[in-house]
């Protein structure tokens, strides 16, 4: 008589965290059920009972790297200052991106080429920018900043990621200081461009 599988939502999330593991520690070149299942201690049959395939355990991280990313966006603290506030935004999706560079790959660059996002992965990254989009209106409702919320959270969201994977990268400058003089200059820049125009 076989044996009953075992296939429980704490063994899903014991591959879940080997996958990201092993994303962290090796990139996406080992990203294979079989490393995975032995990260995991467990079998590459079940991997593929659990995720379906390689696509599917793709999905799970990049869910999963969006619910930590959300998380992140969460953090700063409400200061009274609507300005302050989306600065510390983007403090936080700078940490995200320079913490989790591998992770911040596979949900914005894609390197899986049989992942293909769906509506629901779109969501994902849409629940992210609305949260951006309510700090920037929050700005441009006190005064701070002027033009549509939409276009003024995509540039901020372009800024933060292109910043972050050039700081990842080493090509932001040697020294932790040069860096974030860069950040602050691009940022205040950025901020100064769609501020109110001079008294």
């Amino acid at each position: 008589m076989p044996r009953p599988k075992q296939r429980t939502p704490e063994l899903r999330d014991q591959v879940l965290t080997a996958a990201l593991e092993l994303l962290v520690r090796d990139g996406v070149a080992t990203f294979t059920a079989r490393n995975i299942a032995r990260t995991a201690g467990t079998s590459t049959p079940a991997v593929y009972e659990l995720f379906g395939d390689k696509s599917g355990l793709v999905r799970a991280v990049f869910f999963e790297g969006f619910r930590l990313l959300h998380r992140y966006l969460d953090t700063p603290a409400d200061t009274g200052d609507p300005l302050a506030d989306l600065i510390g935004l983007v403090a936080a999706y700078r940490g995200f991106m320079c913490e989790n560079p591998v992770l911040a790959q596979v949900m914005f660059s894609r390197p899986f080429s049989d992942f293909d996002p769906t509506e629901a992965e779109q969501e994902a990254g849409a629940a992210v920018r609305r949260i951006v989009v309510d700090r920037v209106r929050r700005c441009v409702d006190a005064g701070r900043l002027r033009g549509d919320c939409v276009d003024i959270a995509h540039a901020v969201v372009a800024l933060t990621q292109g910043l972050a994977l050039a700081e990842a990268a080493r090509r932001l400058g040697s020294t932790e200081t040069s860096v974030d003089r860069r950040w602050d200059l691009a940022v205040r820049a950025l901020v100064a461009g769609f501020g109110p125009p001079a008294a």
